[in-house]
């Protein structure tokens, strides 16, 4: 899988080319609509989950994204994979909550079965854009190096990065 830049499209700010923020990135889009879904899942859940399971999914729900935004506002290698690793761990919480409807029967298996595909292919997109930034970095062509060049912190970054993917196999 590889990272998809929307070339010739405007970006967020107008210009075409490449992506100018987190809103341009496919990976960012694809979670938001995913975000949505769970939220209208919280909506169909019993009354006595309003304050316990629903509230958890709307937690996990909004770092998904907003995890991602951070993230790329960091403009770090180390910073950007960090917190794309933390996205990808609030996508698999939801990934456990709809395991937790499905065993309370909250909704249906056929809607589980289509949520989950959804999350598998944002964790997929999660997995391919975390690729993109370790093969940026290993081309030597990070973008912002916010006065560190090729510091202990990227070393690890990049470590913990190639740890991940390598468990992330499928996608």
């Amino acid at each position: 899988m590889s990272y998809n830049v929307k070339k010739g499209k405007q970006g967020a700010n107008g210009r075409g080319d490449k992506f100018r923020t987190f809103e341009d990135l496919e990976v960012y889009q694809v979670a938001r609509e995913f975000r949505k879904k769970m939220y209208a899942v919280t909506r169909q859940l019993p009354e006595f989950e309003k304050f316990e399971l629903a509230s958890q999914i709307r937690r996990a729900a909004i770092s998904l994204t907003n995890i991602m935004a951070e993230g790329h506002g960091r403009y770090h290698f180390a910073d950007q994979v960090r917190f794309f690793l933390g996205s990808r761990g609030s996508l698999q919480e939801l990934i456990d909550d709809l395991n937790v409807c499905a065993d309370e029967n909250y909704l249906e298996a056929e809607k589980i079965e289509a949520l989950k595909g959804e999350a598998w292919r944002a964790l997929g997109l999660i997995n391919g854009y975390l690729r993109y930034l370790r093969d940026r970095k290993a081309d030597g062509a990070s973008v912002v190096r916010e006065g560190r060049v090729n510091s202990p912190e990227d070393d690890e970054a990049l470590a913990l990065l190639d740890e991940a993917l390598s468990a992330a196999a499928p996608f």
